[in-house]
């Protein structure tokens, strides 16, 4: 029997419920332990405000993502939107970004988790390298079998993320006091700004599920499924958990670096730093996983379009494994917790150079939606709100764009030694012609 077409082309093998939850872990990641404290001290009660306008502006956002992730199933992801609308160098600048920019939070992730187990579990802070490599392994692990056994365990990860969360704030919420929501805007509405500007940053994520859209069975209906709960999920979980932080700590939400213990703690002592260690832990794995599987299949793809080594091109198809990429993301992972532990681990620049990151690929993911979706559809309208505010992202972060703007100068270096290749060739072949053709002149009779 010969194959039809459908057979001859590799099918993914991650269905809504694994997707589902990579996505929710890439989104609901590390700023649930502190954002919603650190909002809390900025804008007071009026917080809440701002965790419902940034859930608003993650609407236009997320559904760009999943109408070109379900159009467009490819490992590149953002980057491969950048090659169809923008040109070979705009592809290899989003690429870079990604893989070796946005790859510097891989380490931060790590180190937090770490931080916060060795403190809940009155070990040496000496030990926290140890306990963030601990972090690293598992993760890496799971995508050596590839992206549908790091989906299934992404979804027991996210699993017991929302299960202890939803411990904590029930075991905080009898602690509410309505008194504490009041003055609603002790900073007035500038400090609403601040907490939208650092909610901003626990919404991102939503690019993660554009590099592993080709391996959904069917991304047309998973990726809108899979997005538009993740939107909810989310979004609850941040909106629950910032007012039940304003309601039950009032003045003293700000004061502790980990509110999520002082809400464990409000209804169980014993149980508060238990949770917080768990929830450092799960959520520290969870976005690790979800990330990995972003960034080995966006390696091979790079490498697969010439970007990067021809070798690293091995596993970029749908349904294989990239582990030659994915080794290669474990070499930059590497290099960056290297050079944090010779900074002392200190985390700031390099979150820097991972959100930089980040908001340069948003902008250029946006244009290119705004050139790919066919104009007046809803995809289409929603990506121009989305540039919009990703216009503003970009001045808002124009101090720490320079990260971003080394990686763009390396892939506007490799176009221009590609072209000088090319020229260089196509001068030897009329060389060659011209002498061929010579050579002939003078034996021919």
């Amino acid at each position: 029997m010969s194959p039809t077409a459908d057979a001859t082309v590799p099918r993914g093998r991650l269905g809504v419920v694994q997707g589902t939850a990579l996505y929710i872990a890439s989104v609901l990641g590390t700023g649930l332990l502190v954002l919603p404290g650190l909002a809390a001290e900025a804008a007071g009660p009026a917080s809440i405000v701002a965790v419902l306008a940034v859930i608003g502006l993650s609407v236009p956002l997320a559904g760009t993502f999943a109408v070109l992730a379900a159009r467009y199933p490819d490992p590149g992801g953002v980057a491969s939107y950048a090659r169809r609308a923008l040109g070979g160098t705009a592809a290899r600048m989003t690429g870079y970004w990604f893989l070796f920019g946005v790859c510097a939070g891989a380490p931060v992730v790590a180190v937090l988790g770490a931080e916060y187990v060795a403190a809940v579990a009155a070990i040496d802070r000496a030990m926290v390298p140890v306990v963030a490599l601990a972090i690293l392994v598992p993760p890496f692990a799971a995508n050596l079998f590839g992206v549908r056994v790091a989906g299934w365990v992404q979804f027991v990860l996210t699993a017991l993320l929302l299960a202890v969360v939803v411990g904590v704030v029930s075991l905080a919420a009898p602690a509410v006091q309505p008194q504490n929501f009041e003055p609603f805007l002790p900073h007035g509405w500038g400090g609403v700004g601040t907490a939208i500007s650092l909610f901003v940053w626990a919404f991102a994520g939503w690019e993660v599920g554009t590099h592993i859209s080709g391996e959904f069975r069917d991304p047309r209906r998973a990726i809108p499924i899979g997005t538009a709960i993740a939107l909810v999920v989310t979004g609850v979980c941040y909106l629950v958990l910032q007012i039940v932080t304003v309601g039950a700590l009032g003045d003293t939400a700000g004061d502790g670096a980990v509110p999520l213990l002082e809400l464990a703690r409000l209804g169980s002592a014993g149980f508060g730093p238990a949770a917080v260690g768990v929830i450092a832990a799960i959520v520290a794995l969870g976005v690790m996983n979800a990330y990995l599987a972003a960034f080995a299949k966006l390696g091979s793809s790079l490498a697969a379009n010439g970007d990067l080594p021809r070798w690293f091109a091995a596993g970029a198809e749908s349904g294989a494994v990239p582990r030659r990429a994915l080794a290669l993301t474990g070499a930059v992972v590497a290099v960056y917790f290297s050079l944090m532990m010779w900074a002392g681990l200190d985390l700031t620049p390099f979150i820097l150079v991972h959100t930089s990151s980040m908001v340069a690929i948003y902008a250029v993911g946006m244009v290119a939606a705004v050139r790919l979706l066919r104009r007046g559809t809803w995809g289409w309208w929603m990506a121009v709100v989305a540039a919009v505010l990703c216009a503003g992202m970009l001045v808002l972060a124009i101090g720490s764009l320079l990260p971003a703007a080394l990686l763009a100068v390396a892939a506007i270096g490799v176009t221009v030694f590609r072209q000088v290749r090319i020229r260089r060739a196509r001068r030897q072949i009329g060389d060659e012609v011209r002498r061929a053709g010579a050579s002939n002149s003078r034996v021919s009779p």
